[in-house]
């Protein structure tokens, strides 16, 4: 059984949490989503992104979405692979320093990580994405390009590539991602 760790914070993106985490359990992998200043137990409220023709997406309130691990437990030795989810949340979790570190040790031990839409921001912050090239939602291009990476536009449905990185730009690219994912953790 595979092991995945999820970085989570308050309005993680209602989809990006919810749906990779159900799917990767379908295939047999246990997944722990995680939340620095909480434990198992607590919640984590979550925002729908929608797009709907403005010049960006359109945020409502989703639902709660109830975390399964202590923040404060986690070891990245412990786990095949990391996800982070986009929404709200990547841009502020960022600033904590335990975040950072996890997100370094998975590129340190070449584990897979999947990152959508704003999880690159988590990426870029630790310092991860030199000579890598990575897609996220659009308006983070200016952050995935300042860490010295190549961003690159796969459309919204699409999904990126390399090495032990996979990502995407948004929710509707969910197939293409997920499937790269459960690839790259050898599934």
């Amino acid at each position: 059984m595979k092991r995945v760790l999820m970085l989570v914070g308050d309005y993680v993106e209602d989809y990006e949490v919810m749906v990779p985490f159900q799917a990767l359990q379908v295939v047999g992998c246990e997944v722990d989503a995680v939340c620095p200043d909480k434990k198992r137990g607590d919640f984590v409220r979550t925002a729908i992104h929608d797009f709907e023709g403005d010049q960006t997406y359109s945020e409502k309130r989703g639902h709660n979405f109830t975390l399964n691990a202590d923040f404060d437990t986690v070891d990245a030795s412990n786990y095949d692979a990391l996800l982070i989810p986009g929404g709200r949340a990547p841009e502020y979790i960022r600033l904590n320093p335990k975040v950072i570190e996890i997100v370094k040790d998975f590129f340190a031990q070449g584990k897979p990580v999947a990152a959508i839409c704003h999880g690159p921001q988590l990426l870029a912050a630790a310092g991860v994405l030199g000579g890598k090239k990575c897609t996220s939602y659009p308006a983070v291009a200016p952050d995935v390009r300042n860490a010295g990476a190549e961003w690159v536009d796969v459309g919204i449905d699409g999904a990126l590539v390399d090495g032990n990185l996979v990502t995407a730009q948004a929710w509707p690219g969910h197939p293409q991602w997920l499937s790269e994912f459960i690839k790259l953790l050898g599934l």
